[in-house]
């Protein structure tokens, strides 16, 4: 067997192999991107590494799925970005049940089921803006980056970002505006 898949050359093998060598040109372009885009959100050397890793991993995993492998910087940010997101919110809530502070009153089961509500209704609209809306919206309304920044995170113009944010913003308000009426 082995025989015979040496004797044609250019077959399955060199395929991967190709696939590999693409994923690793790629990856060169992208240079420290993950990390970057990781610690932007975690403020955490050790974790933004952690974060990083694993998220190449994914790209690497995933790599020979994606669609449009012109956009792989694009897809890398946004896979760091959310797995950094989710590993910000795990440590948030861990150290918020750790540090409760003492004394203090706690919310009432309505108070708590009313601010979970207004938070999923939010992330709920956010959720459903699109993917580049979305990107922007969080980077500068929750992640605290102004536009120079994200236009240098995402590799895109500073008025691009500014546009998108305007677009995000208003469509927000719009799925938004019943529950200000309601408060």
């Amino acid at each position: 067997m082995n025989d015979l898949a040496g004797g044609y050359p250019g077959t399955l093998v060199s395929a991967g192999d190709e696939l590999e060598r693409e994923f690793e040109e790629r990856l060169r372009d992208s240079g420290t991107l993950a990390f970057r885009v990781a610690y932007s959100v975690l403020r955490h050397r050790e974790d933004a590494e952690e974060v990083a890793q694993e998220s190449l991993a994914k790209a690497y995993r995933s790599f020979k799925q994606l669609r449009n492998r012109d956009r792989f910087r694009a897809w890398l940010v946004r896979t760091t970005w959310r797995m950094a997101i989710d590993r910000r919110r795990g440590d948030l809530r861990r150290s918020a049940r750790e540090q409760a502070p003492f004394g203090a009153r706690p919310p009432t089961p309505e108070e708590h089921a009313a601010d979970r509500e207004r938070v999923g209704h939010l992330w709920s609209a956010i959720d459903s803006l699109p993917g580049k809306l979305r990107l922007v919206v969080v980077l500068s309304g929750i992640e605290g980056h102004d536009t120079r920044e994200i236009a240098l995170l995402l590799g895109i113009p500073e008025g691009t970002v500014r546009s998108r944010l305007f677009l995000a913003r208003r469509a927000l308000a719009e799925k938004l505006q019943w529950l200000t009426k309601n408060t």
